[in-house]
């Protein structure tokens, strides 16, 4: 409290008396106890008034002590119940959990990790994925400003993510793994990887290649087969050693037939080798009967080519080729969509053919265009002239129906440079990507497609969508989300097939332990996206002949079924309105593949090298007694004294308002029972 307020506080407290006593002694020129108390009562009350005016504030000061955290991350992915820890995992767990000392020092939280982490504390090591990169990640941002070392007990194999111990460098707690394997090598023969691509075409040969490596100190001698169904339909014998002790076996194999085929790759295992799951890995591969073919129509050169190219590429079904307005017009019949970039006066003969054969377009406009042309050649929609340009960005329509489309952050992408022009369309036309300034929407199109005379077409008001897919990289570490984007555009504008009210989008085939999720949109009669239908999928294995029903789950605006649980086969499906007599079928196969099940060993290097750079300690799983005292005697996890000074004003204090009102009630009270009201 200032010296300054202190004097107001005395002077209030010299006026309140003398008004008190003016009052009641001087102006009743008596002395009476009656006259005092009455005195005593007007001098709190005025005091307190005045005191409420001054408002002095007053320091609060509260001291707690603020206990360390103990943060403990299970892993709780599959390949450690592959590698037999599990049961020693839980013991250390529970453990540390019954620690009374322990439990005294910290405040203990417990996390699992597998495809993600999470605030659990059961463990059932079922995760098919295993991304600890994803869990320090999350952990730097949760314990950014407090003491909290943390425990890791894990066996230290990551399948995929950033490699871990980059992100744990950035983790600036101490780190104590403890590592569920051992340090003793065994001899192990394994398909290291597999690689091939996802489609083949009919009646050609697909490349396949195949690493094959040995970890041992003999030299052995084993066989390469991949067989379809149960047929050999490729072997080879190999050879390794201890430093010759890899082999990249490359093959093709025929596509005979349409559709998805199923394959497995074995290396037939040496005697007493201990894991004998990463001998196999199944593959599959899709032949189609002919690919897609887009014309992309330019007369000067741009990076958005590219990147269309690129994008449209990215599916092998597809193929892209260059050419100008003048090589289109011969080959028009060619192509499945002719792709028009900022058309000028020299796509006239190109979009008068367009019009006379009904093909499919999609037109990008840009600062080139030459809108009056435009104008002119294309009647489904009009441009004002203005000749300015202006750079926007875009927001998804939620509620567009053609297809289905993920947001893919299209709010964080850089602007497109597109015509200041308002655009006025004379056809019915969906908004896909909508222009915004500064977030804000401004009711213009800046992707729109629309259906006229049974073709389809797209519009693009806007360039630089190179700068889109780069975006897109930075924001998830990979091109495929824009790619699948442009994909599903082009798939819709490809194709005449007419715009139904259930759109379902799946792959024919999935690896085993990625992601078996299907999506799919209702729309109701006017094609508006319907909220309130009940989808249900039923599920068929084509070989076993069970089959099993579940809902599928309305999430933004999807409707979505996770079918994770499916073993690996073959299924049909078909989803159906319960309140509508429509339904979709289509097939996929679940490829056996189980990621987790392909270690044969802990990580204990990295694990060990982590461990010494945060200045924690590893601990094998079978060794762990020493952990709890070193927690319990490492000084620098000591409980800390902390306090928090509040500054607060009189005026929140209730009881002084409660006095001014019991004082004046009081005096009103006597002076009533004294005759004196």
């Amino acid at each position: 409290m200032s010296s300054e307020t202190l004097i107001y506080i005395i002077l209030s407290g010299i006026v309140a008396l003398l008004l008190a006593l003016f009052q009641y002694l001087y102006k009743n020129k008596g002395k009476s106890k009656r006259n005092i108390l009455f005195s005593f009562l007007r001098f709190i009350s005025i005091f307190s008034i005045l005191l409420l005016l001054i408002n002095p504030k007053f320091e609060q000061l509260h001291v707690y002590i603020e206990k360390p955290n103990l943060v403990i991350a299970v892993d709780n992915s599959n390949s450690v119940k592959h590698l037999k820890h599990e049961n020693e995992a839980k013991a250390v767990l529970e453990a540390i959990l019954n620690n009374k000392l322990l439990n005294e020092k910290f405040n203990i939280d417990i996390y699992t990790f597998g495809e993600a982490l999470k605030a659990i504390d059961s463990v059932t090591f079922l995760e098919k994925q295993t991304n600890i990169d994803d869990a320090f990640n999350k952990l730097t941002q949760i314990y950014k400003q407090t003491i909290s070392p943390t425990i890791f007990i894990t066996d230290g194999n990551q399948t995929y993510g950033n490699d871990y111990e980059f992100i744990a460098s950035t983790y600036k707690q101490p780190i104590y793994p403890v590592i569920l394997g051992d340090t003793i090598t065994y001899a192990d023969l394994k398909i290291q990887q597999l690689n091939v691509n996802r489609y083949a075409y009919l009646k050609n040969s697909f490349p396949v290649e195949t690493i094959v490596v040995y970890n041992g100190n003999t030299n052995i001698s084993s066989r390469f087969i991949v067989t379809q169904g149960n047929t050999t339909v490729y072997s080879e014998s190999i050879s390794l050693t201890k430093n010759k002790n890899s082999k990249t076996i490359n093959f093709t194999l025929p596509a005979n037939s349409v559709g998805v085929g199923a394959y497995k790759a074995t290396i037939i295992p040496i005697d007493n080798e201990k894991n004998t799951v990463n001998n196999t890995k199944n593959f599959a591969i899709e032949v189609i009967n002919q690919k897609t073919k887009i014309a992309i129509v330019s007369d000067f050169s741009h990076p958005d080519l590219g990147a269309f190219k690129k994008s449209i590429e990215s599916n092998e079904q597809r193929s892209v080729v260059f050419l100008n307005s003048n090589e289109i017009i011969n080959q028009i019949n060619d192509f499945q969509l002719i792709i028009l970039y900022q058309p000028n006066g020299k796509f006239k003969s190109i979009l008068e053919l367009l019009q006379k054969e009904n093909k499919n377009k999609f037109v990008i406009i840009g600062s080139k265009t030459d809108l009056p042309f435009l104008n002119a050649s294309i009647k489904e929609y009009d441009h004002d002239i203005i000749n300015q340009t202006e750079s926007y960005q875009a927001t998804l329509n939620e509620n567009y129906s053609p297809f289905i489309i993920d947001d893919i952050d299209f709010e964080s992408f850089p602007p497109l440079i597109s015509n200041y022009d308002p655009v006025t369309f004379s056809v019915p036309f969906e908004t896909i990507l909508a222009k915004s300034i500064n977030s804000i929407e401004i009711n213009e199109p800046l992707l729109a497609t629309f259906e006229r005379e049974g073709r389809r077409e797209a519009v693009l008001f806007g360039e630089n969508i190179w700068q889109w897919r780069a975006q897109s990289f930075i924001n998830s570490k990979t091109f495929n989300q824009f790619d699948d984007f442009i994909g599903k555009l082009v798939q819709y504008l490809a194709s005449d097939k007419k715009q139904t009210r259930l759109n379902v989008d799946y792959e024919s085939f999935y690896n085993g332990g990625h992601n078996v999720i299907l999506k799919a949109q209702f729309f109701d009669k006017n094609y508006v996206f319907d909220t309130r239908e009940t989808l249900i999928i039923t599920v068929k294995n084509k070989i076993s002949d069970e089959e099993k029903t579940f809902p599928l789950i309305l999430k933004n605006n999807n409707y979505e079924v996770d079918l994770n649980n499916l073993a690996p086969s073959e299924y049909s499906f078909v989803i159906k309105a319960e309140n509508e007599n429509i339904s979709k079928s289509g097939d996929f196969t679940i490829i056996e593949y189980n990621v987790e099940q392909q270690f044969l060993n802990a990580n204990v290097t990295k694990l060990q090298q982590i461990a010494t750079n945060s200045g924690g300690a590893s601990y094998f799983i079978d060794n762990t007694e020493n952990l709890t005292n070193n927690l319990l005697n490492d000084n620098r996890f000591n409980p800390v004294q902390k306090s928090n000074k509040n500054i607060i004003p009189l005026i929140d204090y209730k009881y002084l308002l409660f006095l001014i009102a019991l004082s004046l009630a009081i005096e009103w009270f006597l002076r009533k029972y004294n005759g004196l009201i």
